[in-house]
């Protein structure tokens, strides 16, 4: 999942500091997400993602 947020963080033109902001979170709970260490993130941390990024959970989903 990670692979497609930075995708979408560099489509934008994003770092991890900005999204975080955008998000309203610590960018230590981006980096827990980036190394892997939160296997199942919370409904309300995708929601967040989303809304930040400007895409439907779906896109987030998806593999392509």
């Amino acid at each position: 999942m990670w692979n497609k947020i930075e995708q979408l963080m560099i489509k934008q033109g994003l770092n991890q500091n900005t999204l975080a902001r955008r998000m309203s979170i610590s960018t230590s709970t981006l980096t827990e997400l980036k190394m892997n260490r939160i296997k199942k993130p919370s409904f309300e941390l995708m929601c967040k993602f989303a809304d930040a990024l400007g895409v439907s959970l779906d896109d987030l989903r998806s593999n392509e």
